[in-house]
This record gives C-alpha cells, structure tokens and sequence, in this order.
C-alpha cells in the first residue's frame, strides 16, 4: 500500500499484481513526472509511472493498494 506521503517521495515502485513473463517477478516501475495533489481533496493523489519502452500509466489513490515502494 502506497501512501500519499511515499508517492510523492519515492522514485521506484513495485507492482503487487502486475507480475513479469515468468509469473513470479513482479514488474518495477520509475517515477516519470511530479506528484499531483490538490487542496480540496486532500487525500487524493496522482504519480505518472512508466515501465517498459513505451507504458505508462498513475498510481492513484484508487489503485494505491496495488503498489508498493520499492
């Protein structure tokens, strides 16, 4: 679980689910951009991640359970 305070600290992640080719290494992912937050919703959160040649993607905090720091 990824908080608010981490994603916008960290710069390596590590899925949970997302896992590579052989089925047990789970991918690691590099912060891409600056974290987004807003005022008026403070619990709320937005990291660009990217991963691969071409993939990106957020962790939000909707998907935040699904991470880890790595």
């Amino acid at each position: 679980m990824v908080t608010k305070e981490q994603a916008m600290n960290a710069r390596h992640f590590r899925s949970l689910k997302i896992k590579r080719a052989d089925g047990k290494t789970p991918i690691e992912v590099r912060v891409s951009g600056r974290c987004q937050t807003w005022k008026t919703r403070p619990t709320e959160f937005k990291v660009p991640i990217k991963y691969g040649l071409y993939e990106s993607s957020y962790i939000t905090h909707e998907n935040a359970a699904e991470w880890e720091v790595a």
